[in-house]
């Protein structure tokens, strides 16, 4: 008969004992998961995405902790910080083909393509410029403002828009309070909370009429390197998908918005969106939020 060597033995039982411990180790270990910090602790633009990116893991049952970074960090630095794996370990931010390279996407849109949709700050001094916009090519004529390193600036170059860039955020309500460029499109998602802080005086005016919206979409990114948290995020959203608690907090926090806004009664003009990968999921219908007036054929 084989006789094992005792050591051999007691290093087999030592192995079979930490199959049993290692498994419940590993579930009870806490994920401690940093996000950028936003400009100001109730910013209202971050407090969506993270209350969804709470319902995700408490759908998978994982034991973590929710960490803001400990400095501030403006979304083309948060997403440098992730490419090298410091300081935040998941970003959101509006989707290109460059950031899907770099990072790995969860590819489910976590406002329904919201981020698209984008209404107008103006200067109250150039309200009459926006009487007389009846047509994308109208709407051509006017000079939007972006940041340098936006997606978005991209999108309405390559549309036919001349436009106005600036170095940061903050830089692009600076513009407009001095009456340079035209208007500066922000999504549906962030400018109220903006205005509350940038203030409605100063010379700032929300255009009531109109709207642009081009297919895109705010992920979850994980660096490339982290496999296993981008499939435990998308695992969770699915999650919550499939058991209606997605749209409950989708509904819940933009409906009163997009009423807000009157964005059923805009004129909404459509673009092309040359920066989206083939692999958003656009066909399925579930994902999106589509504006239902289409100002923009000619």
């Amino acid at each position: 008969m084989y006789s094992v060597n005792p050591l051999k033995k007691a290093v087999l039982v030592a192995l079979a004992l930490c199959s049993f411990i290692i498994l419940p180790t590993v579930n009870a270990a806490t994920w401690t998961i940093n996000y950028p910090r936003p400009i100001d602790d109730t910013d209202a633009r971050a407090q969506y995405p993270i209350a969804l990116l709470k319902l995700a893991l408490d759908k998978t049952g994982v034991n973590y902790e929710l960490r803001p970074s400990d400095r501030i960090l403006l979304t083309s630095k948060a997403l440098r910080q992730l490419r090298e794996n410091r300081e935040v370990n998941v970003v959101w931010s509006m989707t290109d083909s460059q950031r899907e390279k770099e990072l790995t996407p969860i590819r489910i849109p976590i406002a329904k393509g919201l981020i698209g949709l984008r209404v107008f700050v103006i200067n109250q001094n150039k309200k009459a410029k926006f009487n007389d916009v009846l047509s994308l090519t109208d709407m051509r004529k006017l000079v939007p403002i972006q940041g340098e390193e936006w997606p978005d600036t991209k999108i309405l170059q390559a549309n036919g828009f001349n436009v106005f860039t600036v170095p940061e955020f903050r830089e692009a309500y600076n513009m407009i309070k001095q009456g340079k460029g035209d208007f500066f499109p922000r999504s549906v998602m962030e400018v109220n909370a903006e205005l509350e802080v940038e203030g409605r005086r100063n010379s700032l005016y929300l255009e009531p009429s109109m709207a642009l919206y081009y297919p895109t979409a705010m992920y979850y990114f994980v660096s490339s390197s982290n496999k296993t948290l981008a499939n435990l995020i998308e695992t969770g959203l699915n999650r919550a998908i499939d058991d209606g608690s997605f749209d409950a907090l989708f509904e819940s926090t933009y409906s009163p918005i997009l009423e807000s806004l009157g964005v059923n009664e805009r004129k909404i003009f459509t673009l092309e969106n040359p920066l989206l990968p083939i692999e958003t999921p656009l066909t399925n219908s579930a994902l999106w939020f589509k504006p239902t007036t289409d100002a923009s054929k000619e």
